[in-house]
């Protein structure tokens, strides 16, 4: 929370999300109107993780919500690859399923790999096939870009915050946030052409690295990493984490925290998301995005 001592701008991701997925709805109703088609949307999950159910519920709830039709296919901790493969190529196959998303992480015993490159990359609405990743790096503007870089670009955007010529650190080098959100950054145009570094747990001086930063964003995956020596006066700050941290005095047991040490850095810094509330909705809201971007591309039905 941010207290009275604090100047930090608070950067609202639920706000921001909440306009994209009206315009998201507009342009389905607009859809539904001129050609009677409803995009589809099919969510697949394997295994019984609570925060994969959690995750899936809320994207089917999204899409629910600004018009889209979604099936949820809920699949049991013992499904093999051959398994999960056939019905991915069952979805593959109709012509009613716009877009397919696969909850990650999957179970050991599947091969993630094999089950993304699999997908077809007009429908692969979460952005991870090598295909989209090649297009995105060659600044393709028909690539379907990951949903959280895409989010963190948009509440950027959306924001009114500057990225021409800023300097932008992002401590994290995975594929689903940290190298992508580094190549949509530095491609030209609007939200984009800055100078980006991708800083990781292994970079030395990482702490004097990301005190250069004009724009930080956190995806490492540790709760808390980011403390105040990390950052300078009037850094804009970007949280992708959402980690569990274990809390006695709290009813669930536990609290959620950020990648960030938010009471310890917000006065510094001149604009910071929130966790949860700031890159969370932008995701889900991309996600509606990519939804109807994958059906124009294939029905086409954009205006």
């Amino acid at each position: 929370m941010i207290t009275e001592n604090t100047k930090a701008r608070l950067l609202d991701g639920a706000v921001v999300a909440a306009r994209i997925k009206q315009e998201v709805q507009d342009e389905i109703a607009r859809m539904v109107e001129t050609s009677g088609y409803r995009p589809c949307l099919a969510a697949v999950r394997v295994g019984d993780d609570p925060a994969s159910a959690v995750y899936v519920r809320n994207k089917i709830k999204a899409s629910e919500e600004v018009g889209i039709r979604s099936e949820h296919h809920a699949l049991p901790e013992s499904t093999s690859t051959a398994e999960m493969l056939a019905l991915i190529n069952d979805l593959n196959q109709r012509d009613d399923v716009d877009g397919i998303l696969t909850q990650l992480p999957l179970p050991r015993a599947i091969d993630e790999t094999t089950i993304i490159e699999a997908i077809d990359p007009a429908k692969d609405v979460d952005g991870f096939h090598p295909m989209n990743v090649g297009r995105l790096a060659m600044g393709d503007p028909a690539a379907l870009v990951p949903c959280t870089p895409l989010g963190c670009e948009r509440l950027l955007l959306e924001s009114g915050i500057e990225t021409t010529g800023a300097h932008v650190v992002i401590i994290g080098r995975s594929m689903l946030v940290g190298k992508p959100l580094a190549l949509l950054l530095m491609r030209k145009g609007k939200g984009a052409d800055a100078t980006v570094t991708v800083a990781h747990s292994r970079s030395r001086n990482l702490a004097e690295i990301s005190r250069t930063a004009d724009i930080l964003v956190a995806a490492i995956g540790q709760p808390e990493f980011v403390r105040s020596e990390f950052v300078r006066e009037g850094v804009v700050v970007l949280d992708v984490g959402i980690n569990r941290v274990g809390e006695q005095a709290s009813e669930k047991g536990y609290r959620i925290a950020g990648d960030v040490a938010f009471e310890e850095i917000a006065s510094k810094t001149r604009a910071i998301t929130p966790v949860p509330g700031g890159v969370g909705p932008m995701t889900v809201a991309m996600l509606m995005v990519n939804t109807v971007t994958a059906c124009e591309n294939q029905t086409e039905l954009a205006a």
